[in-house]
């Protein structure tokens, strides 16, 4: 009689070959990079991009150095957080070839000589990024043992501008989380503090730029995916525009879902690298290698140079969920360094941003939850939070206009969430196309009417809350940074402070005050996960946003804030 394996079991005999093949790799490494870094390799470790780049153009640095150096440090990450999901050392290694001229580099694009902008820069891959021969499993045991036959766009370039890919790094079951956990490779935990999350869905990657494993991430966002994690992490952090950044053959679990894509996005360990990073891909050209991206060059803008003071419009709460005492105090501490050097910091109210972010939840969601669940085996489940979404896409409609209407009053924030995310037809799907764009024109106006150089808010209203509360927290608590996705303005995050058990306390018995009793489903949620005792010494970030295409301007909003943050004493200190 034969025996077929049920789905169950192929899941996890998948899950059980991908972690057996990754500690093998691990394993292997370990022979060679598990010593402590040398002085020499501890110097290298301090270098910025660009010195990195210029020494290696000047042959100070051999390529082996770098690899050796990163790798042990890789190895570490993993070893305290369990961030890595492939190991490409040899590859990596490999693909630098012998004499560090630029003139060495044929571009794969036909288009003749690259420079080598990124020589020997280590980067990091999120495991959706195609490279070739290596799985990009999004963390769906479907996909384990199927290589990518070709590299995306965002590696060729990186290839052909000298840099170092050396490893994969872990992403949650279908992506959409506040935490980072599959059952391929575990759970990925916070730098600062274990019990903690990570972030999401560029976790992985956000816990190995934390520990000093690589100087670049290469993630994605689709509504905070990189900006949580460099949020919860400390790091910095930028998410493009539509085309500016290349994606196109990167992986995931909403193909096609072109009324809110995922987008490009890098973090980075210092606001300096993550800068030179974007300025030396943008001039590399991605619309060369990517059809998606617009031949946009760079534009180099210099505000501090230039001493105009600025406008900066803070918007202190979204209308859903205020942010707790730490987030807080991060934004008010900014704003008070700006205002220090002169810059002009107001208040800004925008047109009415719960409503825009129904009509974002509703596009994103527009086709039910069918494509996360897809590609789920029997036995495999993505992370709570996500799955408290999927499971209310999949009550029926009579059903939720019940529940709809007992909470309206109670909880109006609850019931139309509750009411407006089912699955859409494609006229409904237009129809919220159309309310997008009225928004979107709505918010231009009012940026350019109050003459705003410039908004900054919290990229989320809570620090990195414990694993087992991820579905408290739930994925609307990322509303602030999914705001600027539906909207497609460039956003980036920079960290600020960490959290104080004293200064960032919550008054006495919060959650019997009138205060909470008054919040919504959502909001309590999120101040249910907070507490400053427990949370002590996490990082606290930042956003500064900036309009449509407008990157180069936000990293140098950043500087200015860093600049302003330095002067007025405040000074983050990471741990890489």
């Amino acid at each position: 009689m034969l025996w077929w394996p049920s789905s169950g079991s192929v899941h996890q005999e998948a899950c059980r070959l991908k972690q057996q093949e990754r500690q093998a790799l691990l394993d292997a490494a370990s022979l060679l990079f598990s010593s402590p870094l040398t002085p020499s390799e501890e110097e290298l470790h301090r270098l910025p991009i660009s010195k990195l780049v210029e020494k290696c153009h000047l042959d100070d640095i051999a390529p082996a150095d770098i690899l050796t150096t990163y790798a042990k440090k890789t190895l570490q990450a993993q070893a305290e957080t369990n961030c890595v999901s492939d190991i490409l050392f040899d590859e990596a290694l490999r693909s630098i070839p012998a004499g560090w001229s630029p003139s060495d580099s044929d571009s794969n694009t036909g288009e003749g000589i690259r420079p080598r902008t990124l020589l020997g820069v280590p980067v990091s891959l999120k495991d959706t990024v195609d490279i070739e021969g290596h799985d990009s499993t999004i963390g769906y045991s479907c996909n384990v043992g199927k290589p990518a036959q070709r590299s995306s766009p965002i590696v060729r370039l990186l290839q052909d501008a000298g840099a170092i890919i050396h490893v994969k790094t872990t992403v949650p079951t279908g992506l959409f989380s506040v935490s980072t956990s599959s059952s391929l490779f575990g759970n990925t935990t916070n730098p600062y503090n274990p019990a903690h999350s990570v972030g999401a869905s560029t976790g992985g990657g956000a816990a190995l730029i934390a520990c000093g494993g690589s100087k670049i991430e290469i993630g994605s966002d689709a509504g905070g995916s990189a900006r949580l994690p460099a949020h919860f992490c400390g790091l910095w952090g930028l998410k493009g525009c539509i085309g500016r950044f290349p994606v196109w053959k990167n992986q995931s679990s909403m193909d096609g879902c072109e009324s809110l894509p995922a987008l490009g996005a890098a973090l980075a360990g210092s606001l300096e690298d993550l800068a030179e990073f974007w300025k030396r891909v943008v001039e590399m050209g991605p619309w060369k290698y990517d059809f998606t991206c617009v031949p946009i060059p760079w534009r180099s803008v210099n505000l501090q140079e230039e001493g105009r003071k600025l406008k900066w419009g803070i918007i202190w709460e979204d209308g859903i969920t205020p942010p707790t005492p730490a987030c807080k105090r991060a934004l008010s501490a900014v704003a008070e360094a700006l205002r220090q050097e002169g810059h002009e910091v107001v208040d800004f109210v925008p047109p009415h941003i719960p409503s825009l972010l129904d009509i974002g939840y509703q596009l994103l969601f527009g086709d039910g939850g069918s494509q996360i669940r897809e590609k789920l085996r029997p036995t495999e489940s993505v992370n709570p939070a996500c799955n408290g979404v999927l499971e209310l896409l999949n009550l029926p409609r009579w059903f939720k206009k019940i529940i709809a209407w007992f909470t309206r009053k109670s909880d109006p924030i609850y019931a139309n969430l509750v009411d407006i995310l089912h699955s859409k037809s494609i006229k409904e799907e237009r129809d919220l196309v159309v309310q997008r764009d009225n928004y979107k024109a709505a918010w231009h106006d009012k940026w350019i009417n109050e003459g705003l150089d410039f908004v900054l808010t919290v990229p989320a209203p809570i620090p990195a809350m414990k694993h087992e509360q991820v579905l408290q927290a739930s994925l609307m608590s990322c509303s602030y940074m999914f705001l600027f996705n539906v909207l497609d303005f460039a956003a980036g995050v920079l960290p600020v402070t960490k959290v104080d058990r004293e200064t960032d306390l919550l008054p006495p018995n919060f959650e019997s005050t009138e205060t909470f009793k008054k919040m919504n489903g959502v909001c309590k949620g999120v101040y249910t996960c907070y507490d400053a005792n427990e949370m002590h010494g996490l990082p606290v970030g930042v956003q500064v946003v900036g309009r449509r295409f407008e990157e180069e301007k936000v990293l140098e909003g950043m500087k200015v804030v860093e600049s302003a943050l330095k002067k007025a004493g405040v000074v983050f200190k990471g741990r890489a």
